[in-house]
């Protein structure tokens, strides 16, 4: 039977955990579960659950730094920070939708555990960017504190990179002090019309390029934009490619003439403003586009923006269903292809090599497949060697989330 420990402060953390590494018994963590099943399946005897180790500990919106509990949600922390017309600037997805949960359940701890950002990615960083420090309890059952509440400090180790994007596997995080910054007075987009994906690709590059500091940079194919909830999208008929820009009322205009200016030789130009353009910009940071049928699995790839096209095109060799569309200028790519025994891994990340090299992630698929093939990307031998002493060293039993990441680890 599966025991579940409910923690309500830092101190009841670290005694189940000390009592689990006592007895080698392991752990599954979770908070409100909106990332439970991205991963690998963790088999565990009991869990500890983080919920209720939630709330805004500390906000001093002079200072730009906010400090909570790992169970915290995502959407209660932007509420908070709207009131004072800031924002966390990694701009967080919220993946729940993704697995058919419902939106607005996703916690500060699974944004640090799956290091996750949006599209301003390219700009601004992700999660690890922007967590200042730390307090945690370790697979030892002892409580460390990593970083202060100050956007500039030197107190040793990096720690907080270590914990961003490991999943739960070194350590329970009790309090995290998080950098934001102020929100930008206006947002605009300006689209393309009729692209296929290389020319999107070049327009975007353009952009990225271009000294008008662009924030976002993405592209629908014609059969996903039919479906977006930004109406002039959904309207066209065709491919968008939206490029993004943030700022000042004055800059943000200057900017988007400029842009206008550029792309135009691509195609047919359109410009969103207010809720077609935060509508767009929301589903392509939470991939909603692609979250139903639920059946079908989503893969998540990182290559180079330059390699995007031709490795989607190689792709349709063995996916000829499949849906997508890029970020990131074309350096991420969602694929959403249908399920298979061993969800197309061997052709996807063979193919991800040819491409020049990159990151393929199982973001979603059934357990049974998620528990026989590698889920992250497969690491090389010296990263995956320094990657198991680095575990060694946070939970020398592996108790903590067994298997999440990698079997046997």
């Amino acid at each position: 039977m599966t025991d579940t420990f409910l923690p309500a402060t830092a101190e009841d953390v670290r005694q189940a955990i000390a009592w689990a590494a006592n007895e080698g018994t392991p752990l599954s963590l979770i908070g409100h579960g909106s990332k439970a099943r991205l991963g690998r399946p963790v088999q565990a005897a009991h869990v500890l659950d983080l919920s209720k180790l939630a709330g805004v500990v500390d906000y001093e919106p002079a200072e730009l730094v906010l400090t909570a509990k790992p169970g915290t949600l995502i959407s209660d922390i932007e509420a908070l920070l709207a009131e004072q017309r800031q924002i966390l600037a990694f701009e967080p997805p919220d993946f729940g939708p993704l697995w058919g949960m419902p939106a607005g359940r996703g916690t500060l701890g699974g944004a640090i555990g799956a290091n996750i950002a949006g599209p301003r990615r390219f700009k601004i960083g992700a999660m690890r960017d922007h967590l200042l420090g730390f307090q945690a309890v370790t697979g030892r059952g002892e409580l460390v504190k990593n970083g202060a509440k100050v956007v500039k400090n030197v107190t040793g180790y990096d720690l907080s990179k270590l914990l961003c994007g490991a999943f739960g596997t070194l350590a329970a995080v009790t309090e995290a002090h998080v950098k934001v910054l102020p929100a930008p007075e206006k947002t605009r987009t300006v689209v393309v019309y009729g692209l296929d994906d290389a020319a999107a690709i070049r327009a975007l590059a353009e952009a990225a390029q271009s000294p008008h500091e662009v924030s976002g940079l993405a592209h629908l194919p014609a059969t996903l934009a039919a479906h977006s909830g930004a109406s002039r999208i959904a309207s066209s008929g065709r491919a968008a490619t939206l490029v993004r820009v943030e700022g000042t009322d004055v800059s943000v205009k200057a900017r988007c003439e400029a842009l206008r200016d550029l792309l135009a030789k691509h195609g047919e130009l359109d410009e969103l403003h207010s809720l077609n353009s935060s509508w767009a910009w929301r589903e392509i940071r939470d991939a909603s586009l692609l979250a139903q049928p639920l059946e079908r699995v989503l893969w998540r790839v990182s290559i180079a923006p330059s390699k995007g096209a031709e490795f989607v095109a190689s792709l349709r060799e063995w996916h000829p269903e499949m849906a997508y569309f890029y970020d990131w200028a074309g350096g991420l790519i969602w694929l959403s292809i249908l399920p298979s025994r061993d969800a197309g891994a061997a052709d996807l990340r063979r193919t991800v090599a040819e491409a020049g090299g990159g990151h393929a992630t199982l973001f979603r698929a059934d357990e049974s497949v998620r528990a026989a093939i590698a889920v992250f990307q497969p690491q090389d031998a010296a990263l995956a060697a320094l990657s198991r002493r680095v575990k060694d060293s946070f939970d020398p039993q592996h108790i903590l989330n067994p298997g999440r990441m990698e079997a046997g680890l």
